[in-house]
């Protein structure tokens, strides 16, 4: 073993470790909009504590707990929910003490430093031991026995701080790319739906003559496309638009762990047509026959992500409507089904229509005879 590293140490022997032993009767309703900061694990972020987030407490509740009463450069932990979130403490505008969930950690005689420590629990060393430490099945914890008992390789103090001084700089370089990377993803992605909104609602050509669409969020449209309602742009069948089963028709304890697809939501959303969590019985598919899909039906969400499209491509597994799912199929010498997927999907003008029509107080809903009446363009 190197001479300038430490043995391995288990940290309870070279740390100050405290947590508040539950509540002590606070509540809620004790909070108040100064005084002392209560730190809580939703007020860290990148590794700091944003206090403008946090709660305040009474200076009598503060002082009951002089043990976890915050000090600059200490490191905080959480123990439960989101397990080994950290902050370290690199200032602090006034006193704070913590909750129940977050464990302080302090070195004892200079013994390491706690920036090496942050960086280090920061690691997939600490990762991979919280995995196999953590318990509690709704949800996870990490007892402070526990963080105590792990062990670690500290070099000498002052190459600690060379360490921490290294991935302090470089780190913060690597997140102030990733935040102007976000902001330029943020902007693509702006870009990208106000190019396919305008593509598709003036088309290729700018120079052709326009008139007014009768409707305020598309505005105008090339003089020589036609406007329909889409219940006029479907096939000429009586099966062109089904709704899925109704009420009791399809319950929960119809679905099984195998058997014939369901396509339910998430097949939708993730436009995923390999993998499924949902299905029914051969038995109860044969009662359903009536809501099957097929390959080229045109599936629509209609609870809670509403107006979502997806096409059933050929090969796909056998199986019926989930109640949130409405089918349909368009007449395609009117339009490409690619082209009114694209328009769902990725065009502002879309969601805004589906906003305004629909129904919801906490979850969104549209209904089919909604979907039907709603305008777009173009149509051939």
């Amino acid at each position: 073993m190197s001479r300038n590293r430490i043995k391995a140490f288990i940290q309870r022997f070279l740390s100050y470790l405290k947590g508040r032993i539950g509540w002590q009767g606070l509540t809620a309703d004790e909070f108040i909009d100064e005084g002392p900061y209560l730190i809580t694990g939703t007020d860290f972020e990148n590794g700091k504590i944003q206090f403008d987030r946090s709660y305040h407490i009474s200076d009598e509740r503060y002082n009951q707990a002089p043990e976890i009463q915050l000090k600059v450069g200490d490191l905080l932990v959480t123990k439960d929910g989101t397990v080994g979130k950290m902050a370290y403490v690199d200032t602090l505008p006034g006193k704070a003490s913590l909750n129940s969930h977050l464990l302080l950690i302090r070195p004892l005689e200079n013994k390491f430093d706690n920036r090496f420590l942050f960086w280090l629990m920061s690691s997939s060393v600490f990762n991979g031991y919280t995995e196999y430490a953590q318990d509690g099945t709704v949800m996870a914890s990490l007892s402070q026995e526990k963080i105590g008992n792990f062990i670690a390789y500290f070099p000498e103090i002052t190459e600690q701080q060379a360490i921490a001084d290294f991935l302090d700089k470089e780190c913060a370089q690597i997140d102030s790319i990733a935040a102007d990377l976000e902001k330029q993803i943020v902007l693509l992605q702006q870009y990208k739906k106000s190019l396919i909104t305008e593509t598709v609602t003036k088309g290729l050509d700018k120079s052709v003559p326009m008139k007014d669409s009768g409707v305020e969020w598309i505005g105008k449209i090339p003089a020589h496309w036609d406007f329909k309602r889409l219940k006029f742009m479907l096939e000429n069948s009586s099966d062109s638009m089904k709704v899925g089963p109704f009420g009791s028709a399809l319950s929960g304890s119809d679905f099984t762990d195998e058997g014939k697809w369901v396509y339910n939501q998430r097949v939708v959303l993730d436009n995923n047509f390999s993998e499924n969590t949902t299905f029914v019985s051969e038995e109860k598919f044969q009662e359903m026959r009536s809501f099957a899909v097929y390959p080229g039906d045109i599936l629509i969400t209609t609870r809670g992500t509403i107006g979502k499209v997806a096409i059933v491509p050929e090969g796909a597994n056998e199986g019926i409507l989930h109640p949130c799912i409405i089918k349909f199929r368009v007449d395609k010498e009117m339009i490409i089904p690619e082209l009114l997927q694209l328009i769902f999907n990725e065009s502002d003008f879309v969601k805004d229509q589906f906003t305004l029509m629909s129904n919801a107080t906490t979850i969104e809903v549209i209904y089919s005879s909604q979907i039907a009446s709603a305008s777009w363009t173009p149509a051939r």
